[in-house]
């Protein structure tokens, strides 16, 4: 059984807390879009399809707790509060995707004379809902077609070895997971012999939460350190590696956690087909090219400590980007819903 990062009922919302896994699990209440916007901003919640799930719910809530009855007076705070999550993390494109669409929603059922407030605020609240079971429904269809990419290019029935990197599981998803889930597809027709998982500094979201969720499913695996991708290729058959991506450019280009486009280069070196996995809505095709994607850029403490203890030494700068670009060609192929592209066909993706 996989495992529950988000809890929603309508009027609640619990989000599990990341920034202490694997030591302790515990749920944190999101009563609001204060709310959300902090746990998204501090990490507590983390993950593209997530970031965007967990804020729109934080608005959910906020929305169920209101009384207001002037459905443009709703208009209004509704753009206003989205623009304002969208902030919390400016790289994932899918909240602020996600935040256009709402944002249409609201003008057209406030331009609809036939819609009345109590009405609104139900439409409303559904659509946001709707996420939470479009998300783990389209992962799960990102499982099917990677597997299949991946098996399709072996002889047999062989069994493959994968190489992942961050955290793309239950924990950064509604449930199951983008590259996790071609994982766990594999695993389930039997044909996965191995995982490996980097430890990915600094945030180490390899070791403690892709780890954590691999140990929690029994899946085999192995973490490896960052450093260590060119050796592990260079001594042990990896299959393929499969990554997620915050951010993929109409190009093809991809952004996804720091470290990710050096292992890129490493598969390429040795033959190894890498493959990005993400929902359509990390897809932006109004960007032409990865140069112009935000990169976040993260505290210095992330590097310099690990929680309250000081590995770097006083005084030394840091420069701390919390995702590079990898370019698509790089890429073997973008495995979405709707099936596995090439980073020069994702328009085509889209028009599925």
């Amino acid at each position: 059984m996989s495992l529950e990062s988000i809890k929603y009922q309508r009027g609640t919302l619990e989000i599990l807390d990341q920034l202490l896994l694997p030591l302790q699990t515990r749920y944190v209440k999101v009563q609001g879009v204060e709310d959300g916007w902090k746990v998204i901003n501090k990490m507590q919640v983390r993950g593209a399809p997530a970031i965007a799930i967990v804020g729109c719910l934080s608005l959910a809530i906020e929305l169920e707790k209101d009384n207001c009855i002037d459905k443009k007076v709703m208009r209004q705070e509704i753009e206003g509060k989205l623009n304002y999550l969208v902030s919390a993390r400016p790289t994932a494109v899918n909240i602020k995707l996600a935040a256009e669409d709402l944002i249409n929603l609201a003008n057209t059922l406030s331009a609809d004379e036939n819609v009345s407030p109590s009405d609104f605020k139900e439409r409303f609240i559904s659509s946001i809902e709707g996420m939470l079971a479009k998300d783990i429904n389209d992962n799960k269809a990102i499982g099917s077609f990677g597997r299949d990419a991946i098996l399709k290019n072996l002889d047999g029935d062989g069994q493959v070895r994968i190489l992942t990197h961050c955290n793309t599981g239950s924990l950064a998803t509604a449930g199951y997971g983008t590259a996790l889930g071609v994982i766990r597809a594999l695993n389930e027709v039997k044909r996965l012999e191995h995982v490996y998982c980097t430890e990915t500094r600094p945030y180490n979201q390899g070791a403690r939460l892709t780890a954590y969720e691999l140990v929690h499913e029994k899946i085999p695996s192995t973490l490896i350190v960052d450093s260590m991708v060119s050796a592990l290729m260079h001594l042990r058959k990896i299959t393929a590696v499969v990554v997620g991506a915050d951010r993929v450019a109409g190009n093809g280009d991809t952004a996804n956690k720091i470290g990710t486009y050096q292992i890129a280069i490493v598969a390429k070196h040795h033959g190894v087909p890498f493959y990005v996995a993400a929902p359509l809505t990390s897809i932006d095709l109004a960007l032409t090219s990865g140069d112009k994607i935000k990169i976040e850029e993260r505290p210095d403490r992330e590097m310099t400590h690990i929680g309250e203890h000081r590995i770097a030494a006083q005084g030394i700068n840091c420069w701390n980007p919390a995702f590079d670009v990898t370019p698509a060609s790089l890429i073997t192929g973008i495995i979405t819903e709707n099936g596995v592209f090439a980073p020069d066909r994702l328009k085509e993706s889209i028009l599925i």
